[in-house]
């Protein structure tokens, strides 16, 4: 999942939310530590969801396809596309406003916890929310800008052309893969913050 798929599963959660969001700019264990136990809980979330993200049957069925042209990338990839699909999955945004709402929630959430946006995040920030990333994943043309901005953050990715083609050439099996993930992560999720 991406920035869309780890805010939706943070449950409107501040603090869960804020460690969720800032997970893949916070490396090692003894950094944990210098975060409140609510923002630290949603960066293991983060990190949970991304194991059971890389080792999902229909993650690896759909990465078959990118593979080729993207090697290692495959997954980067997943988590983007994956978002496209769960911005029109009307079981969690029954309309576009409803995702436009929960986004412009989401940026105002983050905003009261900036104290703990480590350097990397703090730089990614300004842009999500201008450009806003969460809404954006819906229409075709984010999505083509989405994969554009993970090329630029990827040293090594090939340029994207070639994904958001595999992308269109396979859009049905992709949300049926996408289906069959969903169901699982949002299972896993909710037994996880219970637990």
């Amino acid at each position: 999942m991406n920035y869309l798929g780890h805010a939706l599963l943070s449950f409107n959660d501040p603090d869960i939310l804020t460690g969720n969001m800032i997970g893949d700019h916070v490396k090692g264990k003894l950094i944990l530590q210098k975060f409140p136990e609510g923002v630290r809980n949603g960066i293991e979330l983060h990190r949970s969801i991304d194991s059971f993200t890389d080792t999902h049957p229909a993650i690896n069925r759909a990465k078959i396809w990118f593979r080729p042209d993207y090697g290692l990338y495959a997954g980067a990839l997943m988590d983007s596309l994956f978002d496209h699909f769960l911005a029109g999955d009307p079981r969690y945004f029954k309309s576009e406003h409803d995702l436009l709402q929960f986004s412009l929630h989401t940026y105002g959430q983050l905003e009261s916890r900036q104290e703990f946006f480590p350097p990397s995040f703090i730089r990614y920030f300004p842009y999500m929310k201008e450009q806003n990333w969460l809404y954006s994943y819906r229409t075709m043309k984010g999505m083509e800008r989405a994969l554009e901005g993970l090329h630029r953050r990827a040293t090594y990715m090939p340029p994207p052309q070639m994904a958001y083609r595999t992308f269109v050439t396979h859009y049905y099996a992709l949300a049926q893969c996408y289906y069959e993930f969903m169901d699982d992560m949002v299972a896993f999720v909710k037994i996880k913050l219970t637990s």
